[in-house]
């Protein structure tokens, strides 16, 4: 049986809790009974002793836990409706909707992007990876909009894989941020920043300069009164990239739970414009982030490819309402 290594350091100011209730809600994908059950067997140390799950952690205190991973479910084929832009004997490409989950993960084993696939497809992807992920050569977030290239068999699955690692791929991605850009030498640019797990919360991505290198272009298409639309395009693939790098640099993307994009950021006190505010984070209920254009070399003709998407309903909305103003 696989496992997880995982080490956290207590972040400082943090108030003491229980064990077992800190580590809950620090690592991605895992319940406080798993949790438990690893303290129990032994697998759970502080500062490289074992501990009971009462125990009151401590700023500053490192703390090494073992998961056991049981082997994944069967991934079964649903007949679930899939936006096709492109189809051959190789690959195809899809229009994936915002709430849909790119593979079966703990919490996610039914209703996802790969059950569809296996349905439409007739069980005919991929096998490079593990039987949660057949055909997925690159993964969007839950609530990512926008298109995915899936392969069909292990060849195509390949060559379109080293396309990415040698950062060939051609992605754009469409985003609505808050604030405006002031002065022409922002209204384009490159952020760089080292990103890598958060230390206090592994749920989260963080800025880090033991991280690993992660840049960003962006361009501003238009400017509103406190939300600017932006290209995107990724001059590397790490997790959460796009989110946490405008983040980073006081643009979250609107709408964006985790990264800051659900607070009201216009600095404004005018309370017609907060409501229309709350109004609009209503329409989006997610990040308004949408992979809007792919370009590779298809793996088999050798022929160049591009394919583009509109965007989705809940961002021309936004959008129509800030134009018309």
């Amino acid at each position: 049986m696989a496992s997880r290594e995982i080490e956290i350091t207590v972040p400082p100011g943090k108030v003491r809790e229980r064990l077992d209730v800190f580590l809950t809600h620090h690592i991605e994908n895992v319940t406080r009974s798993k949790v438990q059950a690893a303290i129990g067997a032994g697998l759970v140390l502080v500062d490289g002793k074992p501990a009971r799950a009462s125990y009151k952690i401590s700023p500053g205190e490192v703390i090494h836990i073992t998961i056991p991973k049981p082997p994944p479910p069967d991934v079964l084929p649903e007949n679930i409706h899939l936006d096709i832009v492109y189809e051959d004997d190789y690959l195809l490409i899809v229009d994936k909707p915002a709430g849909m989950v790119t593979h079966p993960a703990f919490g996610n084993y039914t209703g996802t992007l790969v059950n569809a696939l296996l349905y439409h497809c007739n069980n005919r992807l991929s096998t490079l990876n593990d039987n949660t992920r057949p055909g997925i050569v690159h993964r969007l977030d839950k609530d990512t909009s926008g298109l995915m290239v899936v392969a069909k068999d292990d060849v195509s699955h390949a060559k379109l894989a080293q396309q990415f690692s040698r950062r060939i791929i051609d992605r754009e991605y469409w985003s609505l941020v808050w604030g405006r850009f002031e002065g022409k030498e922002k209204k384009s640019g490159v952020i760089e920043a080292s990103l890598g797990r958060s230390k206090s919360d592994r749920k989260k991505i963080t800025v880090s300069e033991s991280g690993k290198t992660a840049a960003t272009e962006y361009t501003v298409l238009e400017e509103f009164e406190y939300l600017s639309l932006l290209k995107l395009k990724l001059r590397t693939g790490r997790t959460h990239q796009i989110r946490v790098h405008l983040h980073h640099v006081g643009h979250p993307v609107f709408g964006d739970p985790t990264y800051g994009g659900r607070r009201i950021a216009w600095g404004g006190t005018d309370k017609k414009k907060k409501e229309e505010v709350h109004r609009f984070l209503n329409m989006i209920g997610r990040q308004a982030l949408h992979a809007k254009t792919i370009g590779f070399v298809h793996p088999a003709t050798h022929e160049k490819m591009k394919f583009d998407s509109e965007l989705p309903e809940d961002m021309r909305e936004v959008l129509r309402f800030l134009r018309d103003e």
